[in-house]
């Protein structure tokens, strides 16, 4: 789904202030109520939009420990290591993954001790054959949606594309 600059400025501000009303946001961006709620709801079903949650911070929540595994997985094991995978709370992201290993799991963890604890309850599974894990150090470019949702708007309006593009 193409993206033009009014889509950009909007998705800007929500990613600043993402408890902002439909009428503040119009007022804002200087168009008018109607054109910002139909934009927000093109945006919603296109999947560009995906929540409204709040971003936590686990290490806010007592798990300051952010560790990268690797798994490599027995073939044909694919959809009950998901689901072993989706049971276990510190398994904040996972993706299957070409290269080295099949799957790319984020864990967090309370320790560097409570790490083996997870990384024990992940690979105590059959269908898991190994994996190989890295302890992160520091994050200093968080995840960060807003360079992208720029460059996707300037692209819309190089590429001549309108919403709905």
């Amino acid at each position: 789904m193409g993206i033009d600059a009014l889509d950009g400025r909007l998705l800007e501000l929500l990613a600043q202030e993402p408890r902002i009303g439909v009428l503040e946001a119009s007022r804002r961006l200087g168009v008018a109520r109607g054109t910002a709620q139909a934009r927000l709801d093109r945006l919603r079903a296109g999947g560009v939009i995906r929540g409204f949650g709040p971003d936590v911070d686990p290490a806010a929540l007592g798990y300051p420990v952010t560790a990268f595994a690797t798994l490599e997985i027995k073939q044909g094991q694919g959809a009950d290591v998901r689901a072993h995978l989706a049971g276990v709370p510190e398994v904040l992201e996972l993706h299957t993954i070409t290269g080295e290993g099949d799957m790319l799991c984020r864990l967090v963890a309370r320790s560097n001790a409570d790490l083996q604890r997870v990384i024990d309850l992940v690979v105590g599974f059959s269908g898991i054959v190994r994996a190989a894990t890295a302890i992160v150090m520091e994050n200093p470019v968080p995840l960060r949606i807003v360079p992208l949702v720029r460059q996707a708007a300037a692209d819309g309006e190089t590429a001549g594309r309108g919403p709905g593009g």
